[in-house]
């Protein structure tokens, strides 16, 4: 796709097909290279169309965040999930657990002594359907306990009712330039020792469950036995500026019209001014990011302000600021983001519109 396609109001999220399928079966060749399972996280396009590619390219399962998001894959057919998130299981969630685990094989993560008999007690006789993984903080310091608390943690869980079949991580500061590596290097001693307690203390241990986009394809040693990245089928300005996806592999775009435009002097800088906003673009920014976004045909223009429906773009001295009326591609940070602000997204082929895809598990938050 070089331009926006006739016929598009614009804002409006464009999905490449051609450069998604790509970069499904890529992730999908370099994970089977190095022996292990990939089972992608679809919290990133919410999508039960892309999640169906995924899984004919070899994902074992699909990772969601939340019930919710369980439920609409289920329903459309998937039949082995896994909620990575140390839930708080109330009666109410317990409900939907439970019919979730008659229809799919399901996982769940827990993190504390108190989750995991708060878990067995909601789920009552309904415990034997759902598994449960120990959640390992490897550095990211968000949930997650330490490996040396994973037995305690287990064995509450055990002692609940629950059958504890894994650890998982989620090694979140790999998205920081110049981490990657190190991230996946803490990720595998952390989920190798945590394994290795949990066996000792007699578990039964078959999935050690990591990964993020940034580290799943990295060619270090990892104790991981399945990884959990969800960003690559899109890849976003995030990726782009950590070097883990280029340009030619950027399958989202937000189209985009230039609806203001200045030509600076002096203390005022050389903008135009886009209709696409905080509503649809997402307002993440890093702190080490450039900016709230990147254009796809103009990579030095920065993306310097956000509000609700305008994207304020800071635009190269020695490149001929864009008219009135002409039709960029935004690309935004975080993907994830966009896709929660949208119903549905156009999905091209070249320059052709080939379909509208509804996005299914939008606000599914819990």
């Amino acid at each position: 796709m070089s331009a926006v396609p006739a016929g598009i109001e614009t804002p409006e999220v464009l999905i490449d097909r051609d450069i998604l399928e790509r970069n499904i079966d890529r992730m999908a060749t370099a994970v089977r290279a190095k022996g292990i399972d990939l089972r992608p996280h679809v919290k990133t396009h919410k999508m039960p169309e892309i999640a169906s590619r995924q899984l004919a390219a070899g994902a074992v399962g699909l990772t969601v965040a939340t019930i919710g998001e369980a439920e609409v894959f289920v329903q459309h057919g998937a039949r082995d999930v896994f909620i990575a998130y140390p839930l708080w299981v109330t009666p109410h969630h317990a409900r939907r657990l439970a019919e979730l685990g008659s229809l799919a094989r399901v996982a769940v993560g827990t993190d504390s002594v108190e989750a995991a008999q708060a878990m067995g007690a909601a789920l009552s006789d309904a415990t034997d359907r759902i598994e449960v993984l120990v959640e390992i903080d490897s550095g990211h310091h968000r949930s997650g306990v330490s490996p040396s608390h994973a037995v305690e943690v287990a064995e509450s869980a055990a002692a609940a009712g629950l059958r504890v079949s894994g650890v998982f991580t989620f090694p979140g500061h790999s998205y920081a330039p110049g981490m990657p590596v190190k991230a996946a290097e803490q990720e595998h001693f952390a989920l190798e020792e945590a394994a290795s307690l949990l066996r000792s203390a007699g578990f039964d241990i078959s999935r050690i469950s990591g990964g993020s986009t940034p580290t799943a394809a990295l060619a270090v040693q990892s104790s991981a036995n399945e990884v959990r990245p969800g960003v690559y089928v899109f890849g976003d300005a995030q990726q782009l500026e950590l070097g883990r996806c280029t340009l030619d592999e950027i399958a989202l775009t937000i189209a985009a019209t230039v609806v203001s435009r200045h030509q600076g002097a002096g203390s005022t800088p050389r903008r135009c001014v886009l209709d696409a906003g905080s509503k649809i673009i997402g307002s993440d920014r890093p702190a080490w990011a450039s900016g709230f976004g990147r254009l796809m045909d103009y990579p030095e223009a920065r993306i310097s302000a956000l509000s609700e429906h305008h994207a304020t773009v800071i635009w190269p001295d020695g490149s001929e600021l864009p008219a009135l009326g002409a039709r960029l591609r935004v690309i935004p940070n975080h993907v994830c983001l966009t896709m929660n602000l949208v119903d549905e997204a156009t999905v091209v082929s070249g320059d052709a519109v080939i379909a509208r895809w509804r996005v299914d598990a939008r606000g599914k938050n819990n």
